[in-house]
């Protein structure tokens, strides 16, 4: 059963902040925990690297939104921290990001450019942990501009995760499969208006996909919610973020929407393609409703890559390494971790290898 109001989230933020940065604090002797500014792509970016062991991988994020920095996530992913050194990235123009640069600052914000600065971080975090390679987890809107960055410098990454994973739909099942939803839950609204705007993103106006995604988000069932369970109660009980930076989060998610809606509706998969020089993995909730499930397992089946594996996540949506972290980090441990012990793996072992 999902939250109705997050009322008891804002009476008890001062109290869940605190119980956070306790279970927060790292005190191994090889651990680490860092939270700065970092220069990528002329202006100052804002990243966190957190983990029990500098020995362990490094396993950067690249959020979704757009602009939805997934730092507010970081005490669901604790346990993760004694397998991998996980990095958070504040993209251009979202959190803390946005809210030391601004508007203007920032520059245009195209998908193009969030790899080049992804591709940058990477180079940084290599230098800067003494690794040779790293794991990257594109999720939602950061499973297109991780794989960009992938495709671009597969010399750079290890693996690639997709979750939440982007994928085309030439024949618009997402369109029925949201249409069941919005009736599923009664919500009539909802269904008057994706009936209006029809089956092809290509032909939305903004102010429709806006309201059509707040009454999406009441038609989940059965599985942790991505607002009401998983986004805001985080955000409230985040120990790093100031009520200042969660206003800097929504303003950064509607400027960078501003920027990157005309081509999120109409983005050309051609432009990632299918053959990847990396091992290829997707973790996908299995009732996903905002990158169905389905579209995800297609693309999945055409990738061409030195190894592939897909794995369902179970009873979860979108967000589902935040929904479920637990699950998902048994398929980190068990499918990607093994390939930090082969960094020789790459594109002279071949396509079309191991699909579990």
């Amino acid at each position: 059963m999902s939250k109705t109001n997050i009322l008891p989230d804002l009476l008890l933020r001062s109290r869940n902040r605190r119980r956070n940065a306790k279970l927060l604090r790292i005190d191994s002797p090889d651990g680490i925990a860092e939270y700065r500014f970092v220069d990528i792509g002329g202006i100052k970016q804002w990243v966190t690297i957190r983990g029990e062991d500098r020995r362990n991988p490094v396993l950067l994020f690249v959020h979704g939104g757009p602009a939805s920095p997934y730092s507010v996530f970081s005490p669901l992913l604790r346990e993760w921290e004694k397998h991998f050194t996980l990095v958070q990235w504040d993209q251009r123009g979202a959190g803390k990001t946005f809210r030391r640069s601004g508007k203007t600052a920032g520059g245009s914000i195209t998908l193009e450019r969030l790899a080049r600065d992804g591709i940058e971080l990477s180079e940084y975090l290599l230098e800067r942990l003494g690794k040779r390679k790293i794991i990257l987890i594109g999720s939602s809107v950061g499973s297109l501009i991780a794989m960009m960055m992938v495709r671009s410098r597969p010399d750079l990454y290890l693996a690639y995760v997709g979750t939440d994973q982007n994928a085309p739909d030439p024949g618009f099942d997402w369109y029925g499969q949201a249409l069941a939803a919005l009736r599923a839950a009664g919500i009539a609204k909802g269904i008057r208006l994706l009936e209006r705007m029809g089956p092809d993103p290509a032909r939305w106006k903004r102010e429709d996909y806006d309201r059509l995604n707040q009454h999406l988000v009441r038609a989940i069932r059965g599985v942790p919610n991505m607002i009401m369970d998983l986004m805001l109660p985080s955000m409230l009980a985040s120990p790093d973020h100031t009520i200042g930076d969660l206003v800097a989060i929504f303003r950064g998610m509607t400027h960078s929407l501003d920027h990157l809606f005309d081509e999120l509706m109409t983005f050309d998969f051609s432009r990632i393609g299918t053959a990847f020089d990396v091992p290829f993995f997707i973790f996908q909730g299995d009732t996903d409703l905002f990158t169905p499930f389905g579209a995800a397992r297609s693309f999945f089946d055409r990738i061409e890559a030195p190894r592939k594996s897909f794995a369902v996540i179970r009873n979860a949506g979108h967000l589902a390494c935040f929904a479920r972290p637990g699950q998902f980090l048994e398929e980190l441990v068990g499918k990607v971790l093994p390939l930090a012990g082969q960094p020789s793996l790459s594109a002279d072992a071949g396509r079309g290898g191991a699909v579990v």
